[in-house]
């Protein structure tokens, strides 16, 4: 009897071991600010008690909501402004935005669709609601990501991928539970078109009520969630609509339940262990090099662009 007891409590500790181990459930973090006056957002890196050391490789994450804008005579977004040594991911859920950069990129991207822009070195780029969806107002829903970029990348030459909706990584859901967009990474045997300068896994999921998905991610990575809409249940705890779940570096897999139809974001990376050293939109590794991205900057380095 004892030892199919301790049989028992093995297989018992060996399940909870597997699964990866929530550390925080965070709430929606309360009143959207805006930037520019086209992202209504909100800020849970850093701005929820999560530093972007503890979810390295990612700095910032800030969600807009779904928010109608309403018709509008001006593109509503933000101007000409720099940035160096990490790249700015945009995934629009619902609207339309519009980018150009100095090192000329540009793109146009709607629903399903991101945008990748690698500052390196530096660059100035603007985004903003493209002018038809401007003109015509409606719901707009986007997250922004910051991806901070390894020290020995950080000066690599700026560039911008462009990925739509068909290029992403697909995996119908078996029961029609729904359906993984692959951004980035690899989401059981499915790769995304993203090509990232450290490991990186972004996922857009999206489930009907009741859909079930399960997947592995390495137990070292930094993993975190957003709902970005509907409820769910993730690894047993209950999270609800704007919750942002972290995960603890332990265990691997990750269970997800549709309560409703919900749609969540799933973002893991390896974490970098270098120094963060930032200065609004610079990240680098030393004080130093903050010095020579400013100065780089005024110098005109960063390449020409207009409003």
């Amino acid at each position: 009897m004892p030892s199919i007891f301790l049989h028992l409590l093995k297989q018992i500790i060996r399940s909870i071991k597997m699964k990866k181990i929530i550390e925080k459930i965070v709430p929606n973090p309360g009143k959207p600010h805006m930037v520019g006056d086209g992202f209504r957002v909100v800020n849970y890196i850093p701005g929820a008690g999560i530093s972007p050391q503890r979810v390295s490789p990612f700095l910032l994450l800030d969600f807009n909501a779904e928010y109608d804008f309403g018709p509008s005579n001006h593109k509503r977004g933000v101007g000409v402004h720099p940035h160096k040594g990490f790249e700015t991911v945009t995934i629009a859920y619902k609207g339309t935005v519009a980018h150009h950069d100095s090192a000329g990129g540009s793109g146009i991207i709607n629903s399903g669709d991101v945008q990748w822009m690698t500052a390196g070195s530096g660059i100035l780029h603007k985004e903003y609601h493209e002018e038809a969806f401007s003109k015509k107002g409606g719901p707009f829903e986007m997250v922004q990501l910051w991806v901070n970029l390894p020290k020995k990348d950080k000066s690599t030459p700026p560039h911008y991928q462009e990925l739509t909706a068909a290029r992403m990584g697909k995996l119908e859901l078996p029961d029609l539970a729904g359906v993984v967009n692959v951004i980035a990474g690899n989401f059981n045997g499915v790769a995304g078109p993203a090509e990232t300068y450290s490991p990186v896994n972004l996922f857009d999921i999206r489930l009907n009520e009741g859909g079930e998905v399960s997947t592995t991610i390495e137990a070292g990575h930094n993993t975190a969630l957003l709902v970005v809409n509907g409820n769910v249940e993730v690894n047993g705890a209950e999270a609800s609509e704007h919750n942002f779940v972290l995960f603890k570096n332990e265990g691997e897999e990750i269970h997800i339940k549709s309560r409703d139809k919900s749609v969540v974001l799933l973002l893991s990376g390896e974490p970098l262990n270098e120094p963060i050293v930032s200065y609004g939109p610079f990240v680098m590794n030393t004080q130093e090099e903050i010095s020579q991205a400013i100065e780089d900057f005024n110098q005109g380095k960063f390449g020409v662009l207009t409003d």
